[in-house]
C-alpha cells in the first residue's frame, strides 16, 4: 500500500467509491440508466478527473459484470443476496469487481474501502460481513469455480461473460461456442469514442490535426470517410471542446454508413422517420451541404429538443423537427409519396450496442423480440408510403437479431408492391468496401443486407437494408 492509499483508507471511503455506490443503488432500485445515475452521483461532488474516471469505471464495470459478481458472491455468502440491503449487496459487488477485474488495486485497500462503505451505508454487523467475504475472495480468487464449459456451455458463457442466459442460448444456437464467446467478450470491452466530423465547418484531416495538437491520439475511421476514433476512455476536455464548437458529433461508425447509402443531394426532400436526437438527420444535412429539406420526426419531445440543440450547435438550418407518431404520417398533409429519401432507424432491442450501455443487457427480455418486430413493421409500412416513385427507403437497427432485421424486411416486401432490395455493399463508401474486403466480406456479408458486429468489425452491432421504390404503372 502506498502512503496515499494508506491515508485514503484511514480517512474513510474515497469519494469515487461513495459516488459509485450511490449510482449502483439508483440503477438497481430506482431503475436509472447507468449514465444518468453516475451523472447524478457526480453532481453532488466536485471530484478531480482521476476520481471521476475511477467512479465511471466502477459503476460501468460493476454493472456490466453483475452476473459474474453475483455468482462469486453466492459461493462465499451464507445467505441469499436478496436478503441483503441494496446498499450492502452493491458494496459487495463493487468490492468483488475491483478484486477480480482491477487487479492493480491492492486487495487490502479494496477490502478496507469496502468496509468503510459498509459502515457508512450499513451497521457494525455489515462491516464485518463485507470485510470477511471480500478477504476470502481476495485470498481464493485464483481458485474460484465456474460452470463447466463442455457440459454447460450456456451457463459458462453467461456467468463468465456476464450475459443473460436466454441471450447466450440464442447466440449459441445461431453461431456456436467460439463466436458467441467472442461477441460476449467484445460486449464487455469499453469501445472507442467515435466522432463524425462536421463537414460544414472543417475536414477530417484538419480535425485530426487539432486533436493531435491537444495531445489526443485520434485516428481516422477505417469505415466512414468523416469518422474519427479516440481511444476508449478518451472523453476528455479536448474532445468536449470540439463538440461544443460544433466541429464534430458523437456517432458510431456503423451508424455513419447510413448517410452514405442514402446519398443526399442538394434540393432533395428527406424524411428521417425516427430521428431521436438527430445524429443521422444532421449527417444527411452535412453531406448535402445543408441544401436539402429534412423532416425529422419523433414522438418524444425530449428527443426533438436534443435534435434542435444538435442542429444549432452544428450550424445546420435544413432540419425541421416534427413531433408525430410515424404511423400517422401518410395521412398528414405533404407527407404521402413526397420524399426522395426516407430513413427508418427503427426502435429496437439495442442488442447491438450492449458494449456502450452497461445496464442495457439486464433490461432486455426475450419477449422484446416478439413485440418489437410488430412495431417495426408498422413503422416501415407507414414510412414507405411517404417515398415518391424512384425514391430510396433505408431501414436500419442497432440490433443483432434476425427478427428485427431481415425478417421485418422480408415480411414488408411480401406485403408491399413496388419496392426492390438493392445490395448495400454497392453503395458503401470506398473505405467501408475496402474494410469488408480486408475481412473477406466483399459482398457485404449478408447480401443484399449489411450486418456489422462488435467482435467481427469493431463497430456497434448494426443492420442496414436499402430499397428502391419503382411501382408498376397499374399500382
Amino acid at each position: 500500500m502506498t502512503a496515499e492509499q494508506g491515508r485514503t483508507a484511514a480517512r474513510g471511503a474515497s469519494p469515487a467509491r461513495e459516488a459509485a455506490i450511490l449510482a449502483l443503488r439508483a440503477i438497481e432500485v430506482e431503475g436509472e440508466r447507468a449514465t444518468s445515475a453516475l451523472d447524478m452521483a457526480l453532481q453532488r461532488r466536485r471530484l478531480p478527473a482521476a476520481e471521476r474516471a475511477l467512479a465511471a469505471e466502477l459503476v460501468y464495470g460493476t454493472t456490466r459484470r453483475r452476473l459474474t459478481l453475483d455468482w462469486v458472491l453466492r459461493l462465499y455468502l451464507r445467505r441469499d443476496l436478496t436478503a441483503l440491503t441494496p446498499w450492502i449487496r452493491n458494496i459487495l459487488r463493487l468490492g468483488v469487481y475491483q478484486l477480480l477485474f482491477l487487479t492493480d488495486l491492492p486487495a487490502a485497500v479494496v477490502c478496507d474501502q469496502s468496509a468503510h462503505l459498509a459502515g457508512r451505508f450499513g451497521h457494525r454487523g455489515t462491516v464485518g460481513l463485507v470485510n470477511a467475504v471480500l478477504r476470502r475472495v481476495a485470498q481464493e480468487r485464483e481458485k474460484i469455480t465456474w460452470p463447466d464449459p463442455e457440459r454447460e456451455p450456456a451457463a459458462f458463457l453467461s456467468v463468465v461473460h456476464s450475459h443473460p442466459r436466454w441471450l447466450v442460448e440464442r447466440w449459441l444456437e445461431r453461431w456456436g461456442f467460439a463466436e458467441t464467446a467472442a461477441l460476449c467478450q467484445a460486449n464487455n470491452e469499453v469501445p472507442p469514442l467515435s466522432l463524425r466530423t462536421n463537414l460544414l465547418r472543417t475536414t477530417r484531416e484538419q480535425l485530426l490535426q487539432a486533436f493531435s495538437a491537444q495531445g489526443l491520439a485520434a485516428e481516422p475511421s477505417p469505415w466512414a470517410p468523416a469518422g474519427i476514433r479516440l481511444p476508449a476512455g478518451s472523453y476528455t476536455k479536448g474532445a468536449e471542446d470540439f463538440l461544443r464548437q460544433g466541429l464534430c458529433q458523437v456517432q458510431d461508425e456503423s451508424s455513419m454508413l447510413v448517410g452514405y447509402l442514402m446519398a443526399p443531394q442538394p434540393g432533395m426532400r428527406i424524411l428521417d422517420a425516427c430521428c431521436g436526437p438527430g445524429g443521422k438527420a444532421t449527417q444527411l444535412a452535412e453531406l448535402a451541404g445543408d441544401r436539402v429539406r429534412i423532416a425529422a420526426v419523433d414522438d418524444n419531445p425530449r428527443q426533438l429538443a436534443l435534435l434542435r440543440e444538435n442542429a444549432r450547435r452544428l450550424g445546420i438550418a435544413s432540419v425541421e423537427a416534427v413531433e408525430a407518431d410515424v404511423r400517422t404520417l401518410p395521412a398528414r398533409e405533404g407527407f404521402a409519396a413526397s420524399f426522395d429519401c426516407v430513413l427508418v432507424d427503427a426502435p429496437c432491442s439495442g442488442l447491438g450496442v450492449l458494449r456502450r450501455r452497461a445496464d442495457a443487457r439486464w433490461r432486455k427480455r426475450p419477449e422484446d423480440l416478439t413485440t418489437l418486430p410488430v412495431l417495426q413493421g408498422e413503422i416501415l409500412r407507414a414510412a414507405a408510403r411517404c417515398v415518391r416513385p424512384g425514391g430510396v427507403l433505408v431501414y436500419c437497427t442497432c440490433s443483432t437479431e434476425p427478427e428485427e432485421n431481415e425478417e421485418v424486411v422480408h415480411r414488408f416486401l411480401a406485403e408491399e408492391q413496388g419496392f426492390t432490395l438493392t445490395p448495400v455493399a454497392d453503395f458503401l463508401p470506398p473505405s467501408a468496401r475496402a474494410r469488408l474486403a480486408a475481412l473477406g466480406e466483399e459482398s457485404g456479408n449478408g447480401r443484399p443486407f449489411l450486418r456489422l458486429y462488435p467482435h467481427r468489425h469493431g463497430t456497434d452491432g448494426f443492420f442496414i437494408a436499402r430499397l428502391v421504390y419503382a411501382p408498376s404503372p397499374e399500382n
